[in-house]
Order: structure tokens, then C-alpha cells, then sequence
């Protein structure tokens, strides 16, 4: 909250949000698991998310699918995952979230036709998505 806040008065700037997301993403790339994997590029989506909301709902995809990763003999723990999240949401992130395009609706940006589009990821922004137009 604190850096898309700073982010919004201009003391920090798109490219050096950029950069942040992209070290932090490079944790990925040390760790062999699935879960660990899927974590790590949970917290770059979510280290991006004061120069673009909408990597918020990237963070939010990777954090379900390190959840379903965890433990892949349990079917329900990226969905168990998702809501709650959805839960734990204040209002003000609620309402923030809902106003970003819907998932492959718009052409520019993390939501476009992407690597966050398909797959398991697609699928889960598309659930978060729903269940977020459930909560208005």
C-alpha cells in the first residue's frame, strides 16, 4: 500500500516498479517445487502491482496455484485458496479489483491475451473475477 502510494505522488516511477517486479521473479528461477515456483511469482505479480493494479489479480492466480501445488493429492486447495482470498479482501480492494478489465478483454497490459490468460492462472483470475462480481 505504502509504494502505490508513494507510486501515486511520483516519487517512484514505472521502470523501477518494472525492474522490482522482475528481480523478484527471479527467485523462480532458484527453486525446483511447483508450490515454490508458483510462490515466487506470486510475490513478483505482487511487487508490480504500484505501477499496474492489475497484477494484483497475477499475484492472486499464482498464490491459488502454489496453494493447489502444495498438495497435489487435494483437489480443492487453489479453490479453497481463492476464496479466501476473496474473504479477507477489504471493500476498497474489492471495488479496485472489479473495475480492472475482465481477462482477456483488453489487449495491453497483464490481462490481455498473455501468459496470465490461459491455463491454470487463466482459470483462476477468471474464478477471482466472478466471485468478485458476486461480492458488488
Amino acid at each position: 500500500m505504502a509504494r502505490a502510494r508513494a507510486f501515486a505522488r511520483g516519487e517512484l516511477d514505472a521502470a523501477g516498479e518494472i525492474r522490482r517486479r522482475f528481480v523478484a521473479g527471479r527467485a523462480a528461477h532458484s527453486v525446483t517445487s511447483p508450490a515454490a515456483k508458483a510462490a515466487a511469482w506470486a510475490a513478483a505479480q505482487a511487487s508490480g502491482v504500484a505501477h499496474m493494479g492489475a497484477h494484483a489479480l497475477g499475484a492472486a492466480a499464482y498464490a491459488a496455484k502454489a496453494a493447489g501445488a502444495s498438495d497435489p493429492t487435494e483437489n480443492d486447495c487453489g479453490a479453497a485458496e481463492i476464496a479466501w482470498q476473496i474473504e479477507h479482501m477489504s471493500d476498497a480492494v474489492k471495488v479496485a479489483l472489479g473495475r480492472l478489465p475482465l481477462l482477456g478483454h483488453d489487449s495491453s497490459g497483464p490481462l490481455g491475451a498473455g501468459l496470465l490468460a490461459s491455463g491454470e492462472l487463466g482459470a483462476n483470475i477468471r474464478d477471482i473475477q466472478a466471485a468478485l462480481s458476486q461480492t458488488r
